[in-house]
């Protein structure tokens, strides 16, 4: 009799537990609904009314823009407008409970006369901390900030020495012009390995590191909605340290040299969806700190949504790393299209011995792929192996699913670059999948255990979950 009863107990115990918990998604929706949303008091401050003018130079209308930005703020907040019409202007400081609303016919076209984005300000600069020139639009530990509107913030970066900067030929650059390659670059990774104060690693004239097009640091509670944002210098959307963040239906089309989309860099709570990235790079790439300074910070990226958005070029779709030495978890991608000759990868993972980190939770279904270069799935382990830094952090990828992913052509399904130690790569688990016009009719697995297939299929061959093939990169031996 007692051991019915516990029995009996059992079963209750386990029906009452899966009743109550719903797996992942159930998670990601509970998440969705707790991201803590702006909210802004019914007054409006237009530029036009502070001296912005088409007719203006960039300085007056910087002046007149960021003087309406601090009215709206010392007045407790409200929407500061740009209306109709083209205004030149240099960077742009958003405070705590503004929200800078860009209307439809608006364009916001910033100045690449870059003396005006000095002085320097604290960012991050691909994951390692200094003070580089002003981005586009920033703010710093503001609460309650928006960008909306249906209007256009335009970079110039295309065809300018913005581009040029990066030391490639396909965008302008000229044999002995000096290039972040040959300047900032290598001297902010060497102060970043010496850990030199951050204070003292100033990047501004002379260092040639490019300025995000937007870049909220230490900040609460923001939103970008309905922008087009075009022709970013760098990175487009960086928010960094910064927490719970909706950025919705903007598109965003910059093909320059490092134009990643929506770089979320050791935030939490952020909702991404109803967006079309169009990039010169990775369309969504997570981050959390390079090397020393991600370590140093020791604050991951985490609970971020992509949904209902549109890939088309990129080097990945929806990314985590390479700058990922705080660690990552919990990413949910579901509902997405993605689609471009000129898309490399669509979920893909990148970390090397340098930055280390755990990489872990990762769930992705329901995405739909037109074609993408190389793999539907990418884990690389390798990523930059010739990175001049200290060796010997360990990188760590676990726990990642996609279901119900189809691709219509690649080259292959599942490409995995591990480590040495297969357990760095574990528990990978694909349900449902179907990818046609496989170019080498399979998956490129190494250095990884518990890679698992249930109902997938390579141009309309089920595939097993095999034992997976222990060859290995010399660069881990």
């Amino acid at each position: 009799m007692q051991k019915k009863l516990l029995s009996l107990f059992a079963v209750i115990f386990l029906a009452s537990f899966c009743s109550v918990y719903a797996g992942p998604w159930e998670d990601m929706a509970q998440l969705a609904q707790s991201i803590k949303q702006t909210s802004f008091p019914d007054k409006s401050f237009n530029v036009v009314k502070y001296g912005a003018s088409e007719k203006n130079p960039s300085i007056k209308n910087t002046k007149a823009i960021n003087a309406a930005i601090v009215a709206c703020n010392k007045k407790g907040g409200g929407k500061v407008i740009v209306p109709k019409g083209v205004y030149v202007t240099g960077p742009i400081t958003l405070l705590s409970n503004v929200n800078l609303c860009i209307e439809e016919g608006a364009e916001l076209r910033f100045t690449t006369n870059y003396a005006e984005y000095l002085p320097t300000v604290l960012t991050r600069w691909e994951g390692l901390d200094c003070y580089n020139y002003h981005p586009l639009i920033y703010a710093f530990k503001a609460t309650n900030i928006a960008i909306t509107g249906k209007g256009i913030i335009n970079g110039q970066g295309s065809n300018t020495a913005w581009w040029n900067w990066n030391g490639n030929k396909l965008f302008g650059y000229k044999d002995g012009e000096p290039s972040q390659k040959t300047t900032g670059r290598a001297a902010l990774m060497k102060m970043s390995e010496e850990n030199v104060p951050v204070e003292k690693r100033q990047m501004g004239e002379g260092n040639y590191l490019r300025a995000q097009l937007i870049n909220f640091v230490q900040c609460n509670t923001a939103k970008i909605e309905g922008v087009t944002l075009q022709n970013s210098p760098f990175w487009v959307i960086h928010p960094l340290l910064t927490n719970d963040l909706t950025v919705r239906n903007v598109t965003i089309e910059s093909l320059g040299p490092n134009s990643d989309g929506c770089d979320p860099e050791s935030c939490k709570n952020v909702l991404i969806e109803g967006c079309t990235f169009d990039d010169g790079d990775d369309c969504i790439a997570i981050k959390s700190g390079r090397n020393n300074d991600g370590r140093r910070w020791n604050i991951p990226s985490e609970n971020i949504i992509v949904r209902n958005c549109k890939m088309k070029a990129g080097h990945g779709g929806v990314v985590v790393g390479s700058e990922i030495s705080g660690g990552y978890k919990n990413l949910y991608v579901e509902n997405c299209e993605m689609d471009s000759p000129e898309l490399d990868r669509i979920i893909r993972i990148k970390s090397n011995t340098c930055r280390g980190g755990v990489v872990e939770n990762v769930f992705a279904r329901n995405v739909k792929v037109g074609q993408c270069k190389e793999a539907v799935l990418k884990i690389d382990l390798q990523y930059e192996p010739n990175e001049p830094c200290k060796r010997g952090y360990v990188p760590v990828v676990r726990n990642v699913n996609l279901e119900n992913v189809t691709c219509q052509q690649s080259n292959y399904g599942v490409s995995i670059d591990g480590l040495e130690d297969a357990n760095c790569v574990n528990n990978i688990n694909l349900k449902n999948c179907d990818f046609r016009g496989v170019k080498y009719n399979s998956n490129d697995i190494k250095g990884a255990v518990n890679v698992n297939f249930e109902n997938v299929r390579i141009n309309n061959t089920i595939i097993s979950s095999k034992k997976i093939s222990t060859v290995f990169s010399p660069l881990t031996k």
